[in-house]
């Protein structure tokens, strides 16, 4: 059955103050197609959203979209009246009676109560959920989605996922989180400056895709080269002989010939690598809690926090929107005086706060490779500060910009850059990557992780958060307490009601084990023996296995081949198992 056309994009291009933004955009979105939207920051994947809704227009190039069309846009800034209500911003937006409203939000958890409050005085997580019901109300069947993700918490995020399994129309979304991209797109779409790839697979599977696809080309580039060295040996050694003069010259013209040949190679997204300067290890609590309540004038958020943070320790702080997540951050900043009890942190810790709102303290006159230097600690050498920028995408004549010319998703980098230039024990980051692309964002993940500082956090990027929590604070109904199991196990929870089902082993009477225990430890050993044997035997035909897939894929470095990619995939996962294996017998 042939699936109509919602959308086309033709050779769409697009430069802002002679900058390139994109160019030559080319792809089209048929009926129930679920594309996730990838790029680095800067490729221009909100402008092009802008573009196909009429908000803005490209220099040149098309967009058609069907007859048969309803597109339904999520932006990441909506315009509400200062008194309006959530209900009366829905109805203003879908032209929809309360009643059907009230329906819809209610799969958002947007209660009566919610309803009837000032949409302005809601916190983002909860705008956004209003936006995301009224932009439903409107029957869409293409949704257009930018970072819907941003400010939401793990409850709605959920909730958005489980819509969006179900949802029978087509989507595209723009979003920096690769577990929810992975989990709601069937389709990767890449917007880089020069070209727009669609892979018919999901985005993990791409990934790999252009990681094989890299090997290849740097294996068939480096056969290249072989080829050109071996023949400049010749013309080195014979292009003065009379008698091999001639031929010299042609094999000048065959080196010549070879090199054109060689595969120009775009840097790869996941050769980012971000170098946080080191601090001390300490062996000791980092900040210690006892009976604090956090908020504000006449507004008590959460009671009776006690907590205590080792050195070196990440924790992540999590809960719905509202619960005090941001506020139990700025009260350990020292941004807000606790309402009760203490906190103390450990002394001589220098302490660092970044938030979205840290960029209002920007000089806006101030350039932005003066600014990394300034806040760089003393002894960091220059060109920390360079690889320090680059990996945040600020390079050659962006250090010369002032701030005032940079977005505010630039703005957010910069501040961020330079907190972890100024060389501090502890981090306190709120959303530190709603505006990182993931590859940035998971260098940052990885980086934190292997960095010997405190780290506290809020986070709604799961694939970030999972690569750094080793611990969790949940703030829930006005109180505080340390989740005991880890944050595989916590989305787990969230998302099924009930944490993972443990199997436990068979209990044997302490009798029944000395009776036996010889006997078991010698044929324990003669197994492990033979499975070690086994194993070895099993890796060994599978690196044959795994030599004769990778020859071919230098043979033919341009073939797209799903089949033995994921055969080669496999073997890969199986060599790691058995090797894991092989490990734990030997050990």
């Amino acid at each position: 059955m042939n699936m109509a056309i919602l959308l086309q994009v033709q050779n769409l291009n697009k430069s802002y103050g002679g900058q390139l933004i994109f160019s030559g955009l080319s792809f089209a979105v048929a009926e129930k197609q679920k594309l996730g939207v990838i790029g680095r920051n800067g490729a221009g994947k909100s402008t092009l959203l802008k573009i196909i809704t009429g908000n803005e227009t490209a220099d040149s190039g098309q967009v058609i979209i069907g007859s048969t069309t309803h597109l339904g846009y999520l932006e990441q800034q909506s315009e509400f009246t200062a008194t309006e209500t959530v209900l009366d911003f829905l109805q203003r937006i879908s032209n929809q009676e309360a009643w059907r409203c009230q329906s819809l939000a209610s799969r958002f958890e947007l209660t009566e109560e919610r309803l009837n409050m000032a949409i302005a005085s809601l916190s983002g997580g909860w705008q956004m959920r209003a936006k995301l019901t009224a932009m439903l109300l409107l029957e869409p069947n293409l949704l257009l989605l930018d970072e819907p993700t941003n400010y939401l918490d793990l409850s709605t995020q959920i909730l958005l996922e489980k819509f969006l399994k179900t949802y029978n129309g087509a989507f595209l979304i723009i979003s920096h989180d690769r577990h929810f991209l992975k989990n709601t797109c069937q389709e990767t779409l890449e917007i880089t400056a020069v070209s727009c790839t669609h892979f018919p697979r999901p985005v993990e599977e791409y990934l790999e895709y252009k990681e094989r696809q890299l090997v290849s080309q740097q294996n068939y580039n480096q056969k290249i080269e072989k080829q050109a060295e071996h023949l400049q040996e010749f013309v080195d050694r014979f292009r003065f002989k009379a008698s091999k003069a001639a031929q010299a010259q042609s094999i000048i013209k065959q080196i010549d010939k070879i090199s054109t040949q060689k595969l120009t190679i775009a840097a790869a997204d996941n050769t980012v690598r971000i170098a946080i300067p080191k601090v001390d290890k300490r062996k000791t609590w980092a900040i210690h809690a006892s009976k604090l309540a956090i908020g504000y004038t006449n507004k008590l958020i959460v009671d009776k926090i006690n907590l205590e943070i080792a050195c070196g320790n990440k924790a992540i702080i999590l809960g719905d929107n509202g619960q005090g997540k941001t506020t139990l951050l700025k009260t350990l900043a020292g941004l807000l005086p606790p309402l009760a009890g203490e906190f103390q942190w450990l002394p001589n810790l220098k302490k660092a706060y970044y938030a979205q709102q840290t960029t209002e303290m920007l000089d806006q006159n101030e350039q932005v490779g003066t600014y990394l230097r300034r806040l760089a600690a003393p002894d960091i050498k220059t060109e920390a500060v360079l690889k320090m920028a680059g990996d945040f995408l600020f390079k050659d004549e962006d250090l010369k910009k002032p701030v005032s010319v940079l977005s505010g998703g630039e703005k957010s980098r910069l501040c961020l850059a330079g907190l972890l230039l100024s060389r501090p024990d502890v981090l306190l980051l709120d959303e530190p990557t709603s505006h990182l692309d993931f590859a940035t964002a998971e260098a940052l993940g990885q980086a934190l992780c292997e960095w010997p500082g405190t780290v506290i956090f809020t986070s709604h990027d799961r694939t970030f958060s999972q690569l750094l929590a080793t611990n969790i604070i949940e703030l829930s109904d006005g109180q505080a307490r340390r989740y005991p199991h880890n944050y595989t196990d916590y989305i787990y929870y969230l998302e099924n009601g009930h944490l993972r089902p443990t199997v436990e082993a068979p209990v044997t009477s302490q009798a029944t084990i000395n009776k036996t225990a010889a006997k078991e430890s010698y044929l324990a050993a003669k197994a492990r023996q033979r499975q070690a044997t086994a194993l070895e035997k099993r890796f060994n035909q599978l690196r044959i296995k795994q030599s004769e897939l990778l020859a071919y894929f230098t043979a033919h470095p341009l073939d797209y081949q799903p089949e033995k990619t994921k055969e080669l995939q496999n073997l890969e996962s199986e060599i790691s198992q058995v090797e894991a294996d092989w490990l734990a017998i030997v050990e």
